[in-house]
């Protein structure tokens, strides 16, 4: 048997919500402002353990800096948490955290690890910067979308997978496992609201010797 495998994420909570948006991927974006460092970094996180152990990683990283500013937003119980790490109140934290918000983010954790260059900012230029940090960061880390999805698998002959793998894709699945035998067997996820008309698309297409058959629903990465 020849096997070809692709990565795939899923995620198995969020009942009741049909897609949502996080961060694709571990990330960091810098830059200074009037000789002060700033340092973006966020991460996709699924709990407030993953979030607190990424914020521990980066202030162990960055012992030596000024502040390591915390802000992350959970899915479970639309959980949002900062701190505004000894910086005046509402200047770092809260335009952290509304950075993310306003990407419409969730499932992900900031830090803004800043470096003190001498020269005072002021309210409105702390929150500026810690502002931009959020946002070069979710620029760098990428924004994808999370789709609750059908898990489908499909046997079928050579002949016909070469019209079929192209009609998943079109159809806005993702093609997972595929198994080179006798036969050929698709893996692939696909939004909920598209696996009906996609299967009858099979149907038709296959003069009715195919469809797919459900075995699960699970979040998966639809962009």
């Amino acid at each position: 048997m020849h096997r070809l495998a692709f990565s795939k994420k899923v995620f198995n909570r969020g009942e009741g919500v049909q897609s949502y948006k996080t961060i694709r991927k571990e990330a960091s974006a810098q830059f200074v402002e009037k000789h002060s460092r700033f340092i973006g970094y966020i991460a996709p996180v699924t709990s407030a353990d993953e979030a607190n152990d990424f914020i521990a990683t980066i202030k162990s990283k960055h012992w030596d800096a000024t502040h390591n500013v915390p802000a992350y937003i959970l899915r479970d119980g639309n959980f949002k948490r900062y701190s505004d790490d000894g910086e005046p109140q509402g200047t770092a934290g809260v335009p952290v955290l509304s950075a993310l918000e306003k990407a419409g983010l969730t499932d992900c954790v900031c830090v803004v690890t800043r470096y003190f260059g001498g020269t005072l900012l002021g309210t409105g230029g702390l929150v500026r910067a810690y502002s931009h940090a959020a946002a070069v960061a979710v620029e760098a880390g990428g924004i994808v979308t999370r789709a609750l999805c059908k898990k489908m698998r499909i046997k079928c002959d050579y002949g016909f997978y070469g019209r079929l793998s192209p009609m998943i894709i079109e159809a806005g699945g993702v093609i997972g496992d595929t198994a080179f035998e006798d036969s050929v067997a698709i893996d692939f996820f696909i939004e909920s609201s598209l696996a009906e008309k996609l299967n009858a698309g099979i149907v038709e297409a296959s003069n009715g010797r195919y469809s797919a058959e459900i075995y699960g629903e699970e979040f998966a990465d639809i962009d």
